[in-house]
């Protein structure tokens, strides 16, 4: 039977898996405009820092096998519809400032997915991806699919960190990159279904492993928390793109 969500989990309806992404980066870089773009395709230039964690969705068409299509019906959960079986995309939307950190970095404990964003006028929140990527580390799962985000480009009189830094760096670290505009959408909706989408065919794949190895106790059960392996997480992380 689909697992009933717990009191936090305010839609209220059903669901077979959960996914849970996070959005991290310093203060001002603009991850809550780039969720909100990408859930209700708005923009705000008066968005004041997020306190604590906030919720967002939108329902979505993506790339995914013939069966597969998104809908939504609760304020922070993402539905997927994949061959008959509900997957919901739990985006977490955590502040950047530097007294909110203790607090969202157990937030981080569970996720499998993360977009990493800076902004590309201000080489200062560049720099902090470093540490804000150890923080996931130290707190997430090492598989974690991670995509590095640089916003703002429609700033391009302002730019201060080029792309192919960025590009560098995503590269060496093993991470997934692209460079959005939460302004004008540039890439906001490829970003995230990018992720939300890898996500699935990792947990399909192994699934599917287990399943023609006959070990089905190994397989993923309907309410259980997704977890990714190092060996299917690589073919995508070590990938460094602009879209």
């Amino acid at each position: 039977m689909a697992r009933r969500p717990a009191p936090w989990e305010q839609g209220g309806d059903e669901y077979d898996y959960l996914f849970k992404i996070v959005l991290i980066g310093d203060s001002g870089v603009g991850k809550s405009n780039l969720l909100s773009r990408f859930t209700r395709n708005s923009f705000s230039l008066d968005s004041k820092s997020t306190i604590g964690v906030e919720f967002a969705t939108r329902t979505i068409q993506v790339t995914m096998p013939a069966s597969a299509s998104f809908s939504s019906a609760s304020p922070d959960l993402l539905c997927l519809l994949v061959e008959g079986k509900i997957v919901k995309a739990q985006i977490w939307d955590t502040a950047g400032q530097e007294r909110y950190r203790a607090i969202t970095s157990a937030y981080y404990r569970g996720a499998v997915g993360a977009l990493l964003v800076y902004d590309v006028t201000k080489a200062t929140t560049f720099e902090n991806v470093k540490r804000w990527l150890k923080e996931l580390r130290d707190h997430a799962d090492s598989n974690i699919v991670v995509m590095l985000i640089g916003n703002k480009i429609d700033l391009k009189h302002l730019r201060s960190v080029s792309l192919e830094d960025a590009a560098s760096f995503a590269e060496r670290e093993g991470l997934s990159f692209v460079e959005t505009s939460a302004l004008d959408a540039t890439n906001v909706d490829k970003a995230f279904q990018t992720v939300l989408t890898e996500i699935y065919r990792i947990i399909s794949k192994k699934a599917l492993a287990a399943d023609e190895a006959g070990a089905g106790a190994g397989a993923v059960r309907e309410g259980q928390s997704i977890q990714v392996s190092a060996t299917d997480s690589s073919s995508f992380t070590s990938r460094c793109c602009s879209f």
